[in-house]
């Protein structure tokens, strides 16, 4: 069995919202001394210091080691965290970030990373990036570690690319000797040897991020961390990049992977962990992290409403109130025949006009492959031209003998083209669908679908007519 490289056990991590330190130095060191002295907190507002000296009376009892400053959720007699809630202290100072977090990654192993924004995905790396120290719990690593966690990380923007390769390679641990050796690699990788000599204030976001990973990639690492950053490259730079961790893993090292791409999560990582508001909710084979993820293990949604104006997503401009799937009878469903037609409902309230508004969805299957993304001026059509101020409701509608049998999901995209997102929100409604169109459907194929993503009735003719 391979040996263990990254071992981490009941990590944690909280940071105190809105402030860094106190005003004064000796504010800081007062709470220092306290704390080294296992005291309540000198600075703490009233009820505070009440709230935790409880919390860790309680934690005391059950046994546990005092490594925080405030006990576990789970003993300190808060009340359940609701679905939306933050995983905050209730003094609303204080945000985990990460709780109790435990695994260990062996030799060779691809694991990936996935997690909704602000999981906790990206303080775990930087912890095992030694970036940032952890509030409490322990981390072992055995080996060198590259990391690429954000782009331009490690770069200096006045000095050229041919000096920034040399200064971040000596950052992730480099010799001089390996950098001079792996140079021509490293600069054919990242494909950017016309402008090695400029300086890196320059160079785009993807040139940058190029430039970096390819130095990472090439430090010949035991373990190899890699963020969201890739989304950043190009799709043809992506599957470059996709192909080089394999290259890595194949040669021994580990990599660890974080990625909202689902499907490069299922095609390179043979496990996966599942962060969910600063906890590890799962460690399992790739395909059941995902479906996880994507939210298949729990009930159906066919309908999402949001009646509370601040809760519901959106800015001044647009706030969304619903969306739905709907029957060819117009009823919400979460069961669906491909030979019907489906339709993706969105209800919201415009308060401002601007002609630039994109409303639209991407649909994913159950693996996460986006299937499509729509918006509702793809075409000009009367849905396109009739929004007014207030309660809207639009339509769109997915044609019958289209889709394949499977789980799909649907993620709301509103925002203004080339401007910013206004609602961004992943797979908030889900459907199945059976197959049940075209003549050939169940011809010897057990699982009653087609192969591919869709599965379309396209028109054959004869080379005759």
């Amino acid at each position: 069995m391979s040996s263990t490289v990254i071992q981490v056990d009941r990590l944690s991590k909280h940071y105190r919202l809105g402030q860094i330190g106190g005003k004064r130095l000796v504010d800081d060191v007062s709470r220092w001394w306290a704390k080294l002295r296992g005291q309540e907190d000198p600075l703490s507002k009233v009820g505070q210091a009440a709230l935790g000296g409880r919390g860790k009376r309680e934690e005391s009892r059950e046994g546990k080691n005092l490594t925080s400053s405030l006990s576990p959720l789970r003993s300190s007699g808060e009340a359940p965290l609701s679905p939306l809630s933050p995983l905050r202290s209730s003094t609303s100072e204080t945000l985990w970030a990460l709780r109790d977090v435990s695994f260990e990654v062996k030799q060779g192993e691809v694991l990936g990373i996935i997690g909704r924004n602000g999981a906790g995905k990206s303080t775990l790396l930087k912890i095992l990036s030694r970036v940032t120290a952890p509030t409490s719990g322990e981390v072992r690593v055995k080996g060198r570690i590259a990391s690429l966690l954000e782009v331009g990380t490690g770069f200096h923007p006045e000095l050229t690319g041919r000096e920034n390769i040399f200064l971040n390679g000596a950052i992730l641990g480099m010799t001089k000797a390996e950098i001079r050796s792996k140079f021509d690699e490293i600069v054919a990788f990242s494909e950017v040897e016309q402008f090695i000599d400029t300086p890196v204030k320059r160079y785009s976001s993807g040139m940058t991020v190029r430039l970096a990973f390819a130095v990472a990639a090439h430090l010949e690492p035991e373990i190899l961390i890699v963020d969201e950053v890739l989304a950043v490259g190009d799709a043809a730079f992506q599957k470059k990049c996709l192909g080089k961790m394999k290259d890595v893993a194949g040669a021994g090292r580990t990599v660890l992977f974080v990625s909202h791409n689902m499907a490069a999560i299922t095609t390179l990582c043979t496990r996966t962990l599942v962060i969910h508001r600063g906890t590890l909710r799962l460690d399992a084979d790739s395909a059941v992290a995902v479906r996880d993820y994507l939210g298949l293990s729990g009930p159906s949604r066919a309908e999402v409403r949001w009646n509370d104006n601040e809760e519901a997503p959106g800015d001044e401009l647009l706030r969304l109130r619903a969306i739905r799937v709907l029957d060819h009878d117009g009823y919400a469903s979460v069961y669906h025949q491909s030979s019907s037609p489906i339709r993706v409902q969105f209800e919201f309230d415009l308060h401002q006009v601007e002609p630039a508004l994109h409303i639209g969805f991407d649909l994913l299957s159950a693996d996460g492959v986006k299937v499509l993304r729509s918006f509702h001026n793809d075409r000009l059509s009367e849905a396109a031209s009739s929004m007014r101020l207030g309660r809207n409701v639009i339509n769109c509608e997915l044609p019958p003998n289209f889709l394949n049998a499977g789980t799909y999901l649907v993620s709301p995209t509103i925002g203004i083209h080339m401007v910013r997102w206004i609602v961004s929100v992943e797979s908030i409604v889900q459907f199945d669908v059976e197959f049940t169109h075209g003549e050939s459907k169940f011809v010897n194929n057990p699982e009653r679908r087609k192969h591919g993503v869709i599965a379309p009735v396209l028109i054959w003719n004869s080379s005759a007519d």
